[in-house]
């Protein structure tokens, strides 16, 4: 019998044989948005290119990424601020020192901020393990310093892990990751330290994917929002699901995709079912689940 290589981290539930459990208030659909705040190295390393996509960093591309830590971030800020939304910080820990009016945004609206590496322009994939340990740990105390708050929760860099990466998370004192688009609901995985918590996290719903890499336009990807809301509340009803909503300030932080993602977003809050939605951020969601009874969350 064929067997192939396999990582062992969790075991296999369908979505149709799994316990039957509510979010907070007895709601269905948790919804949470995830900032992706970045900083690249420039004219080096790696980093989304929708000009060149297989050659070398440029000053213009450093530039249109650079557009979101200066414009395209703080309008993402302003609408979740009209519409009273909180949102999850996939911070890159050189941001703190050299975007320190973004961490006071952040701290000032108590947004939940998560390790998303040292910066984007690096991911650790191919590391040594002792190197890979000591960047999730320079995150982790870069993080603690500027923000004044212990990041529990992790994204890598270009979503990229090594095959102990949920290792060495658990180790560093990580409760809750969000590199495997795996489910549309937590579940616990395995390390060699015990169990860590996979949070929900968009491979789909993530517009550095989604516009950068294939090319989708600002309204295609509003109406995927709209429509994987609309099927996510619906389906809702069976069983409690996590929507998630990946963005980044340098993609759709510009004006033409702007409008149509503020219109998805005032979609989803204003819906007439908006009473079943948890608006919440990931380490939310990951504190509701710890609290949980064992065998309820696949995997407990």
């Amino acid at each position: 019998m064929l067997k192939l290589p396999s990582h062992k981290r969790y075991d296999y539930l369908p979505i149709t044989k799994r316990q039957h459990y509510s979010w907070p208030g007895g709601k269905r659909l948790a919804f949470y948005v995830a900032l992706n705040i970045e900083h690249f190295a420039f004219g080096a390393g790696l980093g989304i290119d929708p000009h060149n996509r297989t050659g070398p960093q440029t000053s213009r591309n450093w530039a249109w990424r650079d557009y979101g830590n200066r414009i395209g971030n703080w309008r993402f800020f302003e609408i979740l601020d009209e519409l009273k939304l909180p949102a999850s910080i996939l911070l890159n820990s050189t941001v703190c020192y050299e975007y320190p009016e973004i961490v006071e945004k952040i701290k000032q609206r108590g947004d939940d901020v998560l390790g998303h590496g040292r910066t984007n322009a690096e991911v650790l994939r191919g590391m040594w393990e002792e190197d890979e340990k000591r960047v999730i740990q320079e995150c982790v105390d870069v993080i603690t310093k500027h923000v004044g708050v212990r990041p529990t929760g992790w994204m890598g860099a270009g979503a990229a892990e090594t095959n102990v990466t949920p290792d060495l998370l658990k180790e560093a004192g990580f409760t809750h990751l969000l590199d495997w688009p795996v489910d549309d609901q937590p579940i616990w995985m395995k390390t060699r330290s015990g169990p860590i918590l996979s949070v929900p996290y968009p491979m789909e719903l993530n517009d550095a994917g989604t516009l950068a890499l294939r090319d989708h336009s600002g309204r295609e990807f509003a109406d995927m929002i709209v429509d994987q809301f609309e099927e996510l509340l619906e389906a809702s009803e069976k069983q409690p699901l996590v929507f998630s909503l990946s963005l980044h300030g340098f993609i759709l932080g510009q004006p033409f995709r702007l409008r149509p993602l503020r219109q998805a977003i005032k979609h989803c809050v204003q819906h007439k079912n908006a009473d079943q939605v948890w608006f919440t951020r990931a380490g939310e969601i990951a504190k509701y689940c710890y609290g949980m009874k064992p065998g309820i969350i696949p995997g407990s």
